[in-house]
């Protein structure tokens, strides 16, 4: 191999980096808090679907004042529940995947301690909470019992819902929860969606932690029947104070952090480009040698 092959050789392997380097240039800058739930691989180059933020919040916020549809869903022992069996108190109502191992379980555990804080201050029997497996048909009843048992979910107030697949669209249009299939998983809504005791959705709780303000107060004004005040925000407001679509999550920190499989990337590249730089020097070195 001559000197003008290598230098030829590197030239190319050049060209074919370039375009990794400009999207990684592009993509330096630090992103807002996202208001979806996204799976890991957003960086590593696969071209995956994306939730549009602005129609899922549109969405969500659309069926605020609607009444909530008598579906029929399944509870963890399999036998069925009509969601009209939690009319005459508050109800809450989370979606959630049961493969899911970045924001679901975060968020399932946060709401956990708040519905736990509630309860101490309204009592179990004041109000429901029900999640609802959307993954079918792989969020069965087994599927969801298994993962309530996983994060000691046993609240008596607290139930997870395996729906029919055929009635899966209509249910999360329903309640103005989207969600995209994702080669990593699912991009979907962080909501958790407040039903009077009327069956109607008054309010949309967005993000992973729910705070008093969030739950206990709304929920003491519905139980007392007084009409819950509108949420004041606009989506540039909510999306600045919280996160409502799935991203990577650190389970170690408990923080979402960046996808550092590009930077692994480009450092990969820089050591490939330097390996050919050596080569080319070290052989030019011994070709001036050898012609003295």
């Amino acid at each position: 191999m001559t000197f003008k092959v290598c230098v030829a050789l590197f030239a190319a392997v050049s060209a074919l980096a370039a375009a990794p380097l400009v999207a990684a240039d592009s993509g330096s800058a630090p992103e807002n808090p996202k208001l979806t739930a996204r799976p890991q691989g957003l960086n590593t180059g696969l071209a995956i679907t994306t939730l549009d933020e602005k129609a899922a919040f549109g969405l969500s916020q659309s069926v605020i004042g609607k009444p909530v549809g008598d579906f029929v869903l399944l509870d963890r022992s399999g036998k069925p529940v009509e969601l009209s069996r939690y009319r005459g108190k508050p109800l809450l109502v989370s979606f959630i995947y049961t493969a899911c191992f970045q924001v679901c379980p975060t968020t399932t555990r946060n709401l956990q301690k708040a519905v736990r804080n509630t309860v101490s201050v309204l009592g179990a029997d004041r109000f429901n909470v029900i999640s609802i497996g959307f993954n079918q048909p792989f969020d069965s009843p087994q599927a969801l019992k298994d993962f309530s048992a996983q994060y000691g979910i046993n609240l008596p107030n607290w139930e997870f819902l395996s729906p029919s697949p055929a009635i899966l669209d209509e249910l999360t249009r329903n309640f103005g929860f989207s969600y995209v299939a994702t080669p990593a998983g699912f991009d979907h809504l962080n909501q958790v969606t407040m039903v009077d005791a009327q069956g109607k959705i008054i309010r949309q709780v967005y993000g992973e932690k729910f705070t008093a303000e969030d739950l206990a107060e709304p929920l003491k004004v519905m139980i007392t029947g007084s009409p819950i005040p509108p949420q004041v925000g606009t989506l540039q407001e909510i999306m600045a104070r919280v996160r409502i679509i799935c991203s990577v999550y650190d389970p170690v920190t408990g923080r979402y952090r960046t996808n550092y499989s590009l930077y692994f990337q480009i450092a990969g590249f820089l050591t490939f480009v330097g390996f050919m730089i050596y080569l080319s020097f070290n052989f030019w070195k011994n070709r001036r040698r050898s012609e003295k």
